[in-house]
């Protein structure tokens, strides 16, 4: 990681993108990309980012499956005006099976609700991990694209979902609280899980500068303290736009497809098409999802 002095703003985007997409690839045919949207800190737009960035995929002609992983305190489902029947919470007592809670979401994509306000999810047991695994892996659906909204933080299930993940999101804001936590983030999951790949994007960032420098930031305090490689996968503006959205329980690409924040989710959209899908199972946590993606 470096930026040179004297570049603009556009070189330096430039520049940053360039090293990013050496290491990126069409994703190969009968593959599924599974990729973990986490924060350390609450706030900063994740849910959002995810439900935007599921739709503007979806548009690209990609079968897309979205998770709500922040169990007992969901809230994709609030995000884009739906009211599911069953969730998640009905999977793990046993009372129905993962293909049952299937919701239907706007534009094409799948969605996987969970519950809110449920403190016995905050922490998924190791026999109610299990029981996921075993549902994921006789799930009857062909997806080419599974995003996981986990929660913020650092709590158990947000690391298992981070590493049952080929790839991990970082969202981040401007905000110095946000930074830290995002950092606090990739430590952890570095150390406890030998995590050594993340990728980064700011979220609702002033400038295409302000997100650059959140990036240095981070990427600095890692280079000296922690063995891991992080990719700046750009920015989503601050935008006036996405809250009108919100308040109407609406995606901005759905309802303002021409806004700034839209059009920088398919720039996002077609970066995560060109990734590769996994070059190998990081683990046995992993395994599980290897299996889903076999029957894709």
């Amino acid at each position: 990681m470096s930026i040179q002095k004297g570049e603009t703003v556009e070189d330096q985007t430039t520049t940053l993108r360039r090293m990013t997409g050496g290491l990126q690839a069409t994703l190969p045919a009968g593959a599924v990309q599974v990729m973990a949207v986490t924060s350390g800190k609450g706030g900063v737009g994740k849910t959002n980012v995810v439900a935007n960035l599921a739709i503007a995929l979806a548009r690209e002609g990609r079968r897309v499956l979205v998770v709500d992983a922040d169990l007992g305190l969901a809230n994709l489902d609030v995000l884009l005006g739906l009211v599911p029947t069953y969730t998640l919470e009905h999977v793990l007592t046993g009372e129905k099976r993962l293909g049952d809670i299937l919701l239907p979401g706007p534009g094409g994509i799948t969605i996987l609700p969970a519950s809110s306000g449920v403190q016995d999810l905050t922490a998924l047991t190791c026999d109610q991990q299990l029981l996921l695994q075993d549902e994921f892996d006789s799930l009857p659906l062909e997806i080419d694209t599974l995003l996981i909204d986990t929660g913020a933080g650092i709590s158990s299930n947000v690391l298992y979902f981070a590493v049952a993940a080929q790839e991990i999101l970082v969202v981040a804001s401007p905000e110095p609280t946000s930074i830290t936590d995002a950092y606090a983030l990739m430590k952890v999951l570095s150390i406890r899980f030998s995590e050594r790949r993340f990728r980064l994007l700011v979220n609702m960032a002033r400038s295409p500068q302000e997100g650059i420098e959140v990036y240095r930031k981070i990427g600095l305090v890692a280079d000296r303290y922690l063995n891991i490689s992080i990719d700046y996968v750009g920015t989503i503006p601050l935008d006036d736009y996405v809250p009108m959205a919100v308040r109407q329980q609406r995606a901005v690409t759905d309802l303002y497809p021409k806004a700034p924040a839209s059009c920088e989710f398919r720039r996002l959209a077609g970066a995560v098409m060109r990734w590769s899908a996994s070059d190998a199972p990081k683990g046995s946590v992993q395994f599980f999802w290897q299996r889903l993606i076999a029957q894709g």
